[in-house]
């Protein structure tokens, strides 16, 4: 995500005048969205990214009113080095904060938005321009950069873009960690707890090893981190075949998994809905700059109903300013634009699809805190009784396709595996032979073993020698031999499944010999009625 464009003087006049023409009278009022904050439970919320000095500007003061009379937050991007690359936070290189106030009349837009019960969210960093950890010297330099900022917009929530050579960048990544830390501790001791949001980069398969680096980095620093927001955008070769919204599903799935591994690794167990709503999720609409990546209104809808049903804590977009159908001056829709988002989007907007069901308020979850959780930290017990699929043991080995359940969950092989954990804490999906495919349910029982009647085939005897193809049965289970055998019971092939010389067979398998038979019967018939 990047600004890039500065505003014309004459726009900047032009925001000015309509903005001091329908302001509401007073400055620096009561924050109303605190009230609200204050009688009603927090909840997940939606805020979409606005490119502060983009042209043409963006009127985030109006506000964005969903059907319920709800306005939503804004993310306000990007706060950057200044033009001499110095530890001072400027608005894309642009706009001192000064001079922000001064051309773009923002202090007086944010107190607008405010009135109406919305809230601002302010982004560092993003993919253009010098990342202030990248410059400032020391943690205090850069904590005080950021206080600046937060001060100046009265700011309970924050954002860090991290992107580009920033996110490559070890040395800043760790001062960054630190003076968050530094900045959090100082806000808490004055009574003003501060949100910290990371924004990073993410594939199908889940956080890079350079994201994953910048959560680590925070935990270990003492940061307390409100959450982590995926770019699910741009995603490249990696998207294989899959549709946008395959991909996205993908990228949270696989993120969810590895920040339990990073907590867990952190001293603090955090239980599956509480990671959910750590994780937030900005889709670039429309055309992404990667030229065969389009993200629709029907993605939009199916990933806002994924985001609802697994409780993603925050849902944004990049971004306001494009959420618009190009008009017929822009004909070349696969090349991105600040101003619209190349795809026929009808009388609907997106940020209406994705704020969907989310009511809430950054605000109202700012002085949350991360504690572990105790039922987190012991895993669950498994009981036969209750699991759909046998459960896990060290000495069995188990096929492709195989699955299993272990601590409460339900996991499936994906290549030959032998002693090998379900739910060994790898970072990288592709370090671990097993996919976690969900949860054992309420009330689930074993599933009921395949058998036949007795006669279907012959009896298994272990004194008995069988070739490959044979048939058998035992206790019931019918059972093909993959090679000669004699005195190996086909039991043990449930455990040992590549070394038995038994496969049970399948509903389908027993059905095609019972047609076969009946067409050999079918056949003798008629060969007796020829005679």
């Amino acid at each position: 995500m990047s600004s890039t464009a500065r505003l014309s003087p004459w726009r900047v006049t032009l925001a000015v005048i309509i903005v001091l023409a329908t302001a509401v009278a007073g400055v620096l009022g009561v924050r109303m969205y605190e009230a609200r904050a204050a009688q009603e439970p927090a909840s997940h919320w939606f805020a979409g990214y606005v490119d502060v000095t983009a042209t043409p500007s963006y009127a985030f003061e109006e506000g964005s009113v969903d059907a319920e009379g709800h306005v939503s937050d804004v993310v306000l991007s990007f706060i950057v080095a200044d033009e001499a690359g110095s530890c001072t936070p400027s608005w894309g290189t642009y706009y001192g904060l000064e001079e922000a106030g001064a051309e773009l009349d923002l202090d007086r837009r944010i107190q607008r938005l405010r009135e109406q019960g919305a809230g601002v969210v302010v982004s560092f960093g993003g993919a253009m321009n010098q990342e202030l950890a990248t410059v400032c010297e020391s943690p205090e330099e850069l904590a005080e950069a950021y206080l600046a900022v937060i001060e100046r917009y009265d700011l309970d929530t924050i954002d860090l873009d991290i992107e580009g050579p920033a996110l490559e960048d070890p040395e800043s990544n760790a001062l960054r960690a630190e003076a968050v830390a530094l900045l959090q501790k100082k806000l808490a001791a004055a009574g003003k707890p501060l949100a910290v949001w990371l924004t990073l980069p993410v594939i199908p398969s889940g956080l890079t090893a350079d994201g994953r680096d910048v959560v680590i980095g925070m935990l270990d620093s003492g940061a307390d981190l409100a959450g982590v927001n995926l770019m699910t955008m741009n995603y490249g070769q990696a998207r294989d075949s899959r549709s946008m919204f395959d991909a996205s599903a993908a990228s949270l799935h696989a993120t969810h998994r590895q920040l339990g591994i990073m907590y867990e690794q952190a001293g603090i167990p955090l239980s599956s809905a509480s990671l959910w709503g750590k994780l937030g999720a900005t889709p670039m609409v429309g055309q992404n700059d990667v030229v065969d990546e389009v993200f629709t209104v029907d993605d939009a809808q199916r990933f806002n109903e994924f985001a609802v049903e697994n409780g993603v804590g925050r849902m944004s977009m990049w971004s306001l300013n494009r959420d618009a159908t190009c008009g017929p001056n822009y004909p070349d829709t696969s090349r991105v634009s600040d101003a619209c988002s190349g795809v026929d989007q009808g009388e609907l907007r997106f940020a209406e699809v994705l704020s969907q069901s989310y009511t809430g308020h950054a605000a109202e979850a700012a002085s949350a805190t991360t504690t572990p959780d105790p039922a987190a930290a012991a895993p669950a017990e498994d009981d036969p009784e209750t699991s759909p699929y046998p459960i896990w043991t060290e000495e069995a080995s188990y096929l492709e396709g195989t699955k299993i359940v272990w601590h409460r969950n339900v996991y499936e092989a994906k290549w030959w595996t032998r002693g090998e954990l379900p739910d060994n804490p790898v970072l990288e999906a592709w370090d671990t032979p097993w996919e976690l495919i969900g949860p054992v349910l309420p009330g689930e029982t074993p599933l009921p073993v395949f058998t036949v009647e007795k006669g279907t085939y012959p009896a298994w005897k272990g004194s008995t020698s069988y070739d490959k193809g044979d048939r058998v049965l035992a206790e019931g289970t019918p059972y093909e031999a993959k090679w000669w055998t004699e005195g190996d019971s086909p039991d043990a092939s449930q455990g040992d499944p590549d070394s038995s010389p038994w496969v049970p067979l399948t509903a389908e398998d027993v059905t095609e010999d019972a047609a076969e038979d009946s067409e050999d019967s079918e056949d003798s018939e008629d060969a007796e009625d020829a005679e």
